[in-house]
């Protein structure tokens, strides 16, 4: 068997280990993928710090949740990929599934999809967590409309920017919650910025639903967020949660009549169970992206396996301007 470069991660809050290790083998149903690129997480960081319980992952570990790359060898039973296919996809880094931050991985075919032509590996790797996140929840569980009213908080941030994107392929009227500085971008969206700075959720709701509420509301903040969403919710709407973890008063939302979901885009690499609607899911993107009404919003900085820890270190310090993302190639 031949050797890659991976990066490997032996103890929580420490950096990883550059390594040379044997190719993993492909098993049934899966394809061997050289990667490409690799997607940076808020996740992959908490992962590495050792306080993301939830995600399961034992040491030593690969991490990196999302790849772009090209398929080397295809495993039995495998029909829809074959050798030079460009693919991407949410892979591993999570459940002691080996992540993307190495030169290959051995992936589950059901999780991949034919990349976006035209988009480029940095920008497909940026997409998937993000993208599957902001799809099950506007879409899977919410069913968003043609001429609904969406609220994104957090609007200009990664799955932020992504609801905003799927909201408005589908037709709904978006506004987009987040700081000045991202306003000329979410307006690029055709999205309506607001300033959280200097308008409350009275003014917002006043300002742009007459008093009514948002029919939808996509929480990607978490903690004062999500009670935020309760507020700006219109009587028998829905709000959607990605990080809905925290003790909330439901009285806002019960005296509406509202719904509340939330979304653990996790589930299908923890329990296996939902992975070819994950396939699916980025099958979606590729049609949005081929049409135009989907693109990642990227941070100009590279980073290379050598240099992963540095772009750990920015998100953690909250020092990003769009998806960080590794070239491994």
């Amino acid at each position: 068997m031949g050797t890659m470069k991976a990066l490997v991660l032996e103890n929580h809050g420490t950096e990883f280990r550059l390594a040379q290790i044997a190719l993993p083998a492909v098993a049934e149903g899966q394809v061997l993928v050289r990667v490409k690129a690799s997607g940076v997480n808020p996740l992959d960081t908490k992962i590495r710090a050792g306080v993301a319980a939830h995600a399961r992952h034992p040491l030593p570990a690969i991490l990196g949740i999302d790849l772009a790359g090209v398929v080397e060898e295809v495993g039995a039973g495998v029909t829809g990929f074959r050798r030079g296919d460009e693919v991407y996809g949410m892979t591993g880094g999570v459940a002691g599934v080996k992540g993307s931050l190495a030169e290959f991985a051995a992936v589950d075919a059901r999780l991949l999809a034919i990349k976006p032509s035209h988009l480029s590996m940095r920008e497909a790797a940026a997409l998937p967590l993000i993208f599957i996140t902001a799809w099950e929840g506007l879409v899977d569980r919410v069913g968003i409309r043609a001429g609904q009213k969406l609220l994104v908080l957090g609007g200009g941030g990664g799955v932020g920017h992504a609801a905003v994107q799927i909201g408005k392929s589908l037709g709904a009227d978006v506004y987009a919650v987040d700081g000045a500085r991202k306003a000329d971008y979410l307006r690029s969206l055709n999205a309506t910025p607001i300033d959280y700075v200097t308008e409350s959720v009275e003014e917002y709701v006043a300002k742009y639903t007459q008093g009514q509420g948002f029919d939808v509301v996509y929480d990607t903040i978490g903690g004062a967020g999500l009670d935020t969403a309760f507020k700006a919710v219109a009587r028998f709407g829905h709000v959607v949660s990605c990080l809905g973890w925290g003790t909330h008063a439901l009285a806002p939302l019960s005296f509406k009549a509202a719904t509340y979901s939330g979304v653990f885009t996790l589930l299908p690499l923890l329990t296996g169970e939902g992975r070819e609607h994950h396939g699916d899911i980025m099958r979606e993107a590729t049609r949005l992206a081929e049409k135009g009404q989907l693109m990642p919003r990227l941070d100009s900085r590279s980073f290379t396996l050598e240099s992963v820890m540095a772009a750990h270190e920015l998100i953690e310090a909250g020092k990003v301007d769009g998806k960080l993302v590794v070239d491994i190639a």
